[in-house]
């Protein structure tokens, strides 16, 4: 399970998914989960896999809004998620458990010890993903590529705890992450590389700085 259930027995975990009526669903890899999705106000926990919350333009540009990981949560009152410009693609096979927000405020839980560490541990998760949305809008607000490519792989250096790690997304992703131009996106990291800011050998990525 994930951190969301972290000091919580086997045993209870169960039986509070089951009072709060979740919903588990398993998904193969680039399948919509919004498209299916009938409950109005709900949150999701990402057991297993990766998604991204993509925004599609009238033009069909994709940018990236979001990523969740295993661990994390998102929902539609976390994210912003009901607009027909929005899809949450999986990037490969992923498991999700739903559960609606109306069963969060369930008086036959809610004072149960479970559930009050239950809710300390979304809270907890809740505060990491308001920083990271943070981080997004402080890399977006740099004005040149070059400035959001340097504050992106510090941000990762960072999460990574080390000035190697991988890229958790591909290039074109990273460019639609970053809202750049592909092309002067690779110019860009390839004056960095000329230049002794970082080493590349695919999407692995060292920091010499």
């Amino acid at each position: 399970m994930t951190n969301l259930f972290k000091n919580i027995s086997d045993k209870n975990i169960d039986k509070l998914l089951h009072t709060l009526k979740a919903i588990t669903m398993s998904y193969g890899r680039n399948v919509d989960i919004l498209s299916n999705n009938n409950m109005d106000d709900f949150f999701a926990i990402i057991e297993e896999g990766n998604l991204q919350l993509i925004y599609n333009d009238y033009d069909g540009n994709k940018t990236i809004i979001e990523e969740f990981h295993e661990g994390e949560v998102f929902g539609s009152l976390i994210s912003q998620i009901k607009s027909e410009e929005i899809t949450c693609i999986t990037k490969e096979k992923t498991k999700i458990t739903y559960i609606e927000f109306s069963q969060i405020t369930n008086n036959d839980i809610i004072k149960t010890d479970s559930y009050i560490i239950f809710i300390k541990n979304l809270i907890k998760i809740l505060s990491e993903q308001v920083t990271n949305k943070n981080n997004r809008i402080d890399l977006l607000t740099k004005r040149t590529t070059r400035d959001k490519i340097l504050e992106y792989l510090k941000i990762q250096s960072q999460k990574k705890g080390s000035k190697t790690f991988i890229l958790p997304i591909t290039y074109t992703e990273l460019a639609n992450y970053l809202s750049v131009d592909r092309s002067a996106m690779t110019r860009e990291i390839k004056y960095l590389k000329n230049e002794g800011f970082i080493e590349t050998n695919g999407r692995k990525i060292s920091l010499l700085y």
